[in-house]
């Protein structure tokens, strides 16, 4: 059957049931690297969720090579166990694509990619089951994958070390859309957010809520500085997807007066997150430990100043220069945030940071990687599945 396959298109079925729910990065990372793969002639690709239309709407200007399929099921291993595996039969699918976690039943190729295992490094970051549970499905999945791919050459790293993976591992980096490069009026962002979200200027961190981000340690400089007397809202937005008890902590000591220059967010949509965007006054991405890092490098695409960390994947950000700094340094944060609103870099250090971003982190080159290694996979001998 597989040799008959050889000169027909590539059926890729992708799983992208987090364009279900609330904003993950993985969404981005999904969207990113297919709407450029469908550009390729001998690529038919089968995007499945629940919301059909959302992905349409998603993926719309990507052309005619995507066909979208319906889920039936929201767990996860009601997915995977039944959902793909009905599909992969029915569509005749080559490769199925999972972000971390598969079936343990393989039913074609699988495609996996594992954005990080951070949990390894940072281990005091989260909870004991978290980690013995990531790590059993995160190294099943690894060893059954036909292609391996990660977003970071520390990520790559990690993997080996953490999951004892022997096989190669395709680094696909996660791109910036061309949206963030393009022209537009900062005035007019700041009078939409100001109109819909009763925020005036603010400083904005975009990031799942969880220890290791530090939510906690940008909020106690806010405060600190008393930023919220100079009128300066603080803006998290991103859903929490573990307990961050320092965060929780520090907010719970502040007055009601303060609390009013805070604005968290889990549901604002992607138009709306563009238009936050563009509308800060300052970006700030203290995380300790990230496998990539969108979030910053999206800011920096758009002429924002960015402070961000030096840690973990985003060591290779160092376009950032002064404003590169390390997370666990508070009073270094606490400065780098003074100056940063004081004397903000001017227009030409943020071009230059921005065509930095634009030079070295697209989804297209990412896309490339990734058909490479699958045109190359097909034309070994077939496994046996």
């Amino acid at each position: 059957m597989f040799g008959m396959l050889q000169q027909s298109p590539i059926k890729i079925l992708v799983d992208a049931h987090v364009f279900d729910g609330e904003y993950q990065g993985t969404r981005t990372f999904i969207r990113g690297l297919y709407t450029e793969l469908a550009k390729k002639q001998d690529i038919r690709l089968y995007v499945a969720a629940q919301d059909t239309e959302n992905l349409e709407h998603v993926f719309g200007n990507a052309g005619n090579q995507i066909t979208y399929l319906k889920l039936r099921h929201a767990s996860g291993w009601g997915r995977l166990l039944f959902d793909f595996p009905s599909l992969i039969k029915k569509h005749g699918i080559d490769y199925a694509h999972f972000q971390y976690i598969v079936n343990p039943v393989k039913s074609c190729r699988y495609i996996v990619t594992i954005h990080d295992v951070i949990f390894e490094d940072y281990p005091e970051d989260f909870p004991l089951t978290f980690r013995l549970s990531k790590k059993y499905l995160y190294k099943m999945s690894a060893h059954k994958a036909d292609i391996l791919t990660t977003v970071s050459a520390y990520s790559a790293d990690a993997i080996r070390r953490h999951l004892r993976v022997q096989s190669p591992i395709y680094v696909t980096p996660n791109g910036i859309n061309s949206k963030f490069f393009e022209p537009y009026n900062k005035e007019a962002a700041r009078a939409f957010i100001s109109e819909k979200y009763g925020i005036g200027k603010f400083i904005l961190y975009v990031s799942r809520i969880e220890q290791r981000k530090n939510h906690h340690l940008l909020l106690q400089a806010w405060l600190d500085l008393e930023l919220y007397k100079k009128g300066y809202h603080l803006v998290f937005l991103g859903h929490q997807s573990l307990k961050a008890p320092a965060l929780e902590k520090a907010l719970a000591a502040c007055s009601p007066e303060v609390r009013q220059y805070i604005y968290r967010s889990s549901t604002v949509n992607d138009s709306d997150l563009i238009e936050f965007y563009k509308a800060a006054s300052a970006f700030v991405y203290p995380s300790r430990a990230e496998g990539f890092g969108i979030p910053p490098l999206e800011a920096a695409a758009l002429g924002i100043p960015v402070i961000c960390s030096n840690t973990s994947a985003m060591s290779d950000f160092t376009f950032f220069g002064d404003y590169h700094i390390n997370p666990d340094d508070y009073e270094l944060l606490k400065e780098k945030l003074y100056t940063i609103l004081e004397n903000p870099p001017g227009e030409s250090v943020l071009t230059k940071i921005s065509e930095a971003v634009r030079h070295n982190y697209s989804w297209a080159r990412s896309a490339e990687v990734l058909y490479e290694a699958v045109t190359e996979h097909r034309k070994t001998l077939p496994l046996n599945l």
